[in-house]
This record gives C-alpha cells, sequence and structure tokens, in this order.
C-alpha cells in the first residue's frame, strides 16, 4: 500500500523530482493544487465536484497523468484539539481506496485552517463572493501543498546537515 503515515516516509517513497498534487477532500469537492517538478511552490488549480468515488477518481487520475505527478499530499481534518473525527476518516477512506487504482505514494498534511488561510487570502485579494465559492477548494488545496512542500524541503535540509 503506498498511504504513508507520516510525511518522511512519504518524501523518501518519492522520486527525486517530479510535481505533487495536493488535494483538499471535502464532500461535495475535492480541491487540486499542482507543485512545480523542484517542488517549492505550490499552485491552485481545479476544483472536481464531487459525484461518486469511481467518478471522481478518474478524473483526479486524468490530471495527474496529463500533468506527469509523482505523488498525493492528501490534507487530513483533524479537530483542533489533534483528534481524528468523521471527516477525517472519510479521507482516509478516500486515500486507501485511491491507492488500490494507482502506484503513487499518498501522504497526509493536518490541514487545520488552510480553508480559513484560504478565505482570508481571497478576501484580501478582493475576490466576490461567486469567485471565492468557486476556487476556494483549490486554493485550500494550495495550502495544504504548500504546507507539505516546506516541511519537506526542511526535512531535507536536516537530513543534510
Amino acid at each position: 500500500m503506498s498511504v504513508h503515515a507520516d510525511l518522511a516516509g512519504f518524501a523518501d517513497a518519492l522520486p527525486p523530482v517530479g510535481c505533487l498534487a495536493g488535494l483538499d477532500f471535502g464532500e461535495k469537492t475535492i480541491g487540486v493544487a499542482l507543485s512545480d517538478v523542484l517542488r517549492g511552490v505550490a499552485t491552485p488549480t481545479v476544483t472536481i465536484r464531487r459525484v461518486k468515488f469511481t467518478l471522481d477518481a478518474a478524473e483526479l487520475l486524468k490530471i495527474v497523468a496529463a500533468r506527469g505527478v509523482v505523488g498525493f499530499v492528501v490534507g487530513l481534518p483533524r479537530n483542533m484539539d489533534g483528534s481524528e473525527g468523521p471527516r477525517a476518516q472519510a479521507t482516509r477512506a478516500f486515500a486507501r481506496n485511491l491507492s488500490g487504482l494507482t502506484p503513487l505514494p499518498i501522504g497526509f498534511w493536518d490541514e487545520r485552517l488552510s480553508t480559513v488561510a484560504a478565505e482570508r487570502a481571497l478576501l484580501e485579494a478582493d475576490a466576490s463572493r461567486k469567485r471565492r465559492k468557486e476556487v476556494i477548494d483549490a486554493v485550500a488545496a494550495g495550502y495544504i501543498l504548500q504546507g507539505a512542500l516546506d516541511r519537506m524541503a526542511h526535512l531535507k535540509r536536516e537530513r543534510a546537515e
């Protein structure tokens, strides 16, 4: 199984370069962000409107195939006290099911407050309410992916020392 419990194990399973996909898995949508091949910057990309798992996964795999993605970072919605509730369990189930369809490694990133940060950024950018609704999940996926990219870069520096 290619689902990793910790970010260090996930990073070790990745090739040295290649694009990563960040996912903000929600009840109605999946926000998708992509990194550059050197994994420095996350860019909000698209929001997939959820229908059912097989169709959602097919859409996601089509995107990653077109972009040459080498791994997934999935936002894990923990409670503020660090515990996991029903949404986290649903996210883990999604990752497990996705791992059955792709050999790409999957890692988790604590997504607490990513949607709040995304909403704040869109408000500061003076995005209309309609525009915020359209892009909030992809922007949240960008925050999730950027957090993981920054942490992996830090881990890499630590190991080099």
